[in-house]
């Protein structure tokens, strides 16, 4: 177990996380479980989990966020922690609006306001970092998240988030990697259109570094779809190990959604050569 601060007893994560409902036409299944190596360490789990409901019959709205900390720094599971809670109290001030933008189909909207409540999120984390005294890199996370109405005849499913993880669709026995691609910021150019060589050194501090980019998307999901929202501690393993994606495939084909500790247990499936925390969250379409 990871050492505890007598005055710091709320900073506890716990070993494994457990949560799932049924809404409308989806079953959610969420679970977020320590890695091998973190507690071979002692350590705590970096990744934080958080499901929530807002609001009341059709008009509900379902949130789960994850958040993924960075391995090379001791606080990250702080860092989780709070970016999750601002976005869930972001997402719970504006619960109705969301709700509604996504059962009358205002993706234009969604993104922009979306948008916004990230890049606020990762703002406070980067004031956080400086109360801290610690540099912003030690204090940032890998960030996704799918806002699910209750409504059953709401079939559209919003992911958002930045940084690292991935985004998964199931749909007839085979894995669909739905990650929304960023296009690349295009270099500065080192001269003007008529050869004039630009100026780089003007005495202005250099700005910080880009926040990670942010990505946005809104899809409808279909009878039998599964849609797996992960850290990174098992989308890594997810695309690279060709045995764990059929092995998941076949646990979870047409056979309906596990029960929740039948979850847990297949999102630990070990796989030599990863050990990170994993956080995974699945929704099986009726």
């Amino acid at each position: 177990m990871p050492p505890a601060e007598a005055f710091a007893l709320g900073q506890l994560v716990a070993d494994t996380v457990l949560d799932g409902a049924r809404y409308g036409t989806y079953t959610l299944r969420a679970a977020s479980v320590r890695g091998d190596s973190s507690r071979y360490r002692g350590e705590p789990r970096r990744d934080a989990l958080l499901t929530a409901r807002f609001g009341t019959g059709t008009a509900a709205l379902v949130l789960v966020g994850v958040a993924g900390g960075s391995r090379h720094t001791e606080i990250a599971h702080l860092a989780a922690a709070d970016v999750t809670r601002w976005i869930g109290t972001a997402v719970g001030r504006s619960h109705a609006r969301l709700a509604e933008d996504i059962r009358a189909g205002r993706r234009e909207d969604l993104t922009s306001g979306l948008h916004r409540l990230t890049d606020r999120g990762f703002g406070k984390l980067r004031a956080r970092a400086a109360e801290l005294g610690v540099e912003p890199e030690q204090y940032t996370v890998g960030l996704r998240c799918l806002l699910l109405s209750a409504d059953p005849d709401c079939r559209t499913r919003v992911f958002f988030g930045a940084g690292a993880g991935g985004l998964f669709r199931l749909r007839d026995g085979a894995w669909h990697d739905i990650e929304p691609r960023v296009p690349e910021k295009a270099a500065a150019p080192a001269e003007t259109p008529g050869g004039d060589r630009l100026t780089l050194d003007l005495s202005i501090p250099t700005p910080p570094p880009p926040a990670e980019p942010f990505r946005f998307r809104a899809s409808v999901a279909r009878p039998g779809d599964t849609l797996l929202l992960c850290s990174n501690g098992l989308a890594e393993p997810l695309r690279d190990e060709p045995a764990l994606a059929a092995e998941l495939a076949e646990r979870w084909r047409g056979s309906g959604p596990p029960g929740m500790t039948q979850f847990l247990a297949d999102i630990q499936l070990r796989v030599k050569g990863y050990a990170d925390d994993r956080t995974a969250v699945a929704v099986w379409e009726a």
